[in-house]
């Protein structure tokens, strides 16, 4: 390798051995390391291992501790360091300084990258025609492209990731040794002549070549085909979003009715016309992470209608791969149409896992896809795409995954090597060992094989990666789950189960940095939990640390026919609201009007003798009940579909100057621990009845909520001096309720904790379980909770 001598400044020189830790492999921080030296006369060495990044470097005294400052302050973009460790070490008086090959010795202590968007050097080198990798579909250098999916082992050296097999031509092995390059060591390097390749398959046969494959592709979208493209970590299935017919065609044979499919979109300029954006919103679009962001839609702009069905949101996302950018661009002397807008889904069936594998995708897409973009670098992890939504300037994560995935999470306290299993839906799992919590990318719902698949494969690679083995397996508490019966037959010992609602508050304790030994009010509302009586809860105010909790309050339990079969019918959940409230079923009521009289028979006598009805205390129902109370949603095709549906109906009217003032004043009551509805039920239908604008009781339930949040949690504080206050749950996806009850809270002088870094659903608790299950172990208290 080449290297710049450095002489030695004049004096007796120290020498340092400085191990960094963190995202330090692949991030381009040897080079940077190298030029840092080099700038301060410093002499030695710098090369990775399984710990990390580790220096030797040799000169004057200011010299060395001004270089081991700014290790640190002026680090490349993506690194992440978790910690500087300095020791003093004989002087060797080398005549300059080096890079040296990667060592793979010791302990893993070093982070993978997330895969992270196309760089701007190399988007515009990408259309450069004077460029030698003009319009070369897998462009990348030291500071964007795949990183997490292509890595088979650490430390992060080109033999360990899935580019082994392309050999290097000379102009490129030259960059890639060159430290004074920005490829330098870029492990996913290549260009036309020596790496991965693109293809077309379609109807017609096979078409190589870069630019007639996009041609092909760019035909395939603008009549109205479906074509499965392969990307970073996994299938999209693509169309053009503008197209009625071929989004319907692709929700028939997706099998997704209603939820919304995601929007790639080729620039900023076009997001904007598609949806309103502000500032914060579009810095996450362009940034290096490239998330699906949740915006406001635009009325009357060119996508289908059916992109998200009776939702003023929509997902958008940015072109993130070079072969993406070239999917919005015209290839040269071709006149394809070029697209403005592309639904860019999962490539799966609803509720499966990505496809990522090639032979996987093909039988499992096969029934999907009419044509194929795909190329030959092979995927080792699968990741797909990352959601969020943004409000005021908090980022709130719904799905981590690609971007994100798998940095670790500090813990505030050291763990034994743990599994955490996570939940049932919206599954991620949790590998912790020591200080570091690395959860997951997104897998999925447990209810298929496939998913299961997927899980376990996933674990095996991050335990492989990391080189850590798990001493101790956490789960759900829940009986009926598969995540529980996967850890009590793979389980070398006894399972640590973890209450829900304790795993979900434990895990916004755990990004807030809140120490063992103390203790929050923590608010989980969500639709189902297993509690500690056997009943599902959901609507439960917690006195939480990390070892145990007490239940303070909760939703009062109602009957629920048919337990988890009601997520899906609103309708049936608001019946039994009424039901328990003694509310009458009047004829005059939405979810009775929905209902046929067979039906309403058939439930009053399940409710009367209490057959098949569930208990429960679950906030996300109460939402559903009230949903189809006000004639939004009785029947749900995916989850939440009712309670965002009510959101979307509340945030409207509050948004509306003339009638922001015109929320109406419910309030729930409380006797000791339990919270009644009936107030709130009976004071809607009384406003209904007067004919009340349903935005106006809709936004008036939305501030009860939160109001009761806020009076529940001044009460506890009163009770127990604690002055931090945890949201967690499905429900706090609701941006509306977050902001109410934030404010509300913030009003009364209590800390608020909400989710930023893991999302507040059920791909949270994993987080939860390590955090809860290890501290337990730490201090030998292996018990699931005070009931």
């Amino acid at each position: 390798m080449t290297a710049v001598t450095a002489p030695v400044e004049s004096g007796v020189p120290v020498r340092h051995r400085v191990r960094v830790a963190g995202v330090v492999q692949g991030v381009g921080f040897r080079p940077f390391v190298h030029r840092l030296a080099t700038r301060l006369n410093l002499t030695g060495h710098v090369g990775n291992d399984t710990g990390g990044v580790v220096v030797e470097v040799e000169g004057a005294v200011a010299a060395v501790a001004e270089f081991e400052a700014r290790l640190v302050t002026d680090a490349p973009p993506l690194a992440r360091i978790f910690g500087v460790d300095a020791t003093p070490v004989e002087a060797r008086h080398d005549d300059r300084f080096r890079i040296i090959e990667s060592q793979a010795t010791g302990a893993v202590g070093t982070f993978v990258s997330p895969d992270v968007a196309v760089c701007d050097d190399c988007t515009a080198e990408l259309f450069d025609a004077a460029d030698r990798r003009f319009r070369y579909p897998f462009i990348n250098c030291t500071n964007c492209g795949p990183r997490f999916t292509i890595t088979l082992r650490l430390p992060y050296d080109r033999p360990n990731t899935t580019m082994r097999d392309f050999i290097l031509c000379e102009a490129c092995r030259s960059e890639y040794e060159d430290p004074g390059d920005r490829r330098f060591h870029a492990q996913p390097l290549g260009c036309a002549d020596c790496g991965p390749r693109l293809w077309f398959e379609g109807p017609t046969g096979v078409v190589d070549g870069t630019d007639a494959a996009l041609a092909a592709a760019q035909r395939a979208l603008a009549c109205g085909a479906i074509v499965a493209i392969k990307g970073l970590g996994g299938y999209h299935l693509a169309c053009d979003a503008a197209s009625t017919g071929a989004v319907d065609t692709l929700r028939r044979r997706k099998a997704r009715q209603d939820k919304p499919l995601a929007v790639m979109v080729g620039n900023l300029a076009t997001a904007r016309r598609l949806a309103h954006i502000d500032g914060f919103e579009a810095a996450h679009l362009s940034g290096p992470e490239r998330p699906i962001v949740l915006v406001v839609r635009r009325a009357g702009g060119p996508l289908a209608a059916q992109i998200a069905p009776r939702n003023p949101h929509i997902g958008l996302l940015l072109p993130y791969t070079p072969l993406h950018h070239l999917l919005f661009r015209r290839v040269p002397g071709s006149d394809e149409t070029v697209p403005t807008a592309l639904v860019m889904t999962s490539g799966n069936l609803s509720d499966e896992p990505i496809c990522y594998d090639d032979t996987e995708a093909r039988n499992r897409l096969a029934r999907i896809a009419d044509a194929w973009l795909v190329h030959d670098r092979p995927i080792h992890v699968p990741c797909d795409d990352s959601v969020v939504r943004l409000d005021g300037g908090v980022e709130l994560p719904i799905r981590r995954a690609r971007g994100y995935a798998p940095l670790p999470v500090h813990l505030p306290f050291e763990v034994a090597p743990t599994l955490a299993m996570g939940g049932e839906i919206k599954n991620t799992f949790c590998l912790a060992s020591g200080r570091h919590a690395w959860v997951s990318q997104h897998i999925g719902d447990m209810g298929s094989l496939e998913t299961l698949a997927a899980f376990e494969r996933s674990t095996r690679q991050y335990g492989d990666m990391y080189e850590v083995d798990p001493q101790r397996v956490a789960a759900d508490a829940h009986p009926g789950y598969h995540t529980r019966s996967w850890a009590e037959d793979h389980a070398t010992g006894a399972v640590d189960l973890v209450q829900h609602h304790h795993a979900h508050i434990a895990a916004v304790m755990v990004e807030h940095a809140v120490p063992p030994g103390e203790q929050v009010i923590g608010f989980a509302f969500d639709g189902t939990g297993y509690g500690t009586d056997g009943a599902i809860w959901g609507g439960e105010v917690l006195v939480s640390g990390y070892e145990e909790f007490e239940r303070s309050a909760h939703l009062r339990y109602i009957p629920l026919p048919g337990g988890d079969a009601t997520i899906r019918k609103p309708s049936r959940a608001a019946l039994a609201h009424l039901w328990a409230a003694g509310i009458e079923w009047a004829p005059d009521l939405p979810p009775v009007r929905h209902t046929t009289p067979e039906e309403l028979t058939v439930l009053r006598r399940q409710l009367e003798r209490n057959v098949q009805c569930v208990p429960t205390s679950s906030m996300g129902r109460l939402f559903d009940a009230v949903s189809s109370l006000l004639g939004v949603r009785h029947h749900a095709s995916y989850e939440a579909q009712a309670a965002m549906e009510l959101e979307h109906m509340a945030d409207e009217h509050m948004a509306d100057g003339d009638c922001a003032d015109r929320v109406r004043p419910y309030r729930f009551a409380t006797a000791g621990e339990e919270i009644d509805t009936a107030p709130v039920l009976r004071a809607m239908i009384d406003d209904m009845r007067r004919g009340c604008a349903p935005g106006s009781i809709a936004a008036g339930f939305h501030v009860a909520v939160a109001e009761l949040i806020a009076q529940v949690a001044d009460r506890l504080r009163d009770a127990t001096g604690i002055e931090r206050v945890a949201l967690s749950g499905g429900v706090f996806q609701n941006v509306l309720l977050l902001r109410l009850a934030r404010a509300a809270l913030a009003t009364r002088g209590l800390q608020v904790l909400t989710h930023h870094l893991i999302p507040p659903n059920d791909g949270g608790l994993a987080l939860g379980q390590a955090a809860v299950a290890g501290w337990r172990r730490a201090s030998a208290t292996p018990r699931m909770g005070a009931p």
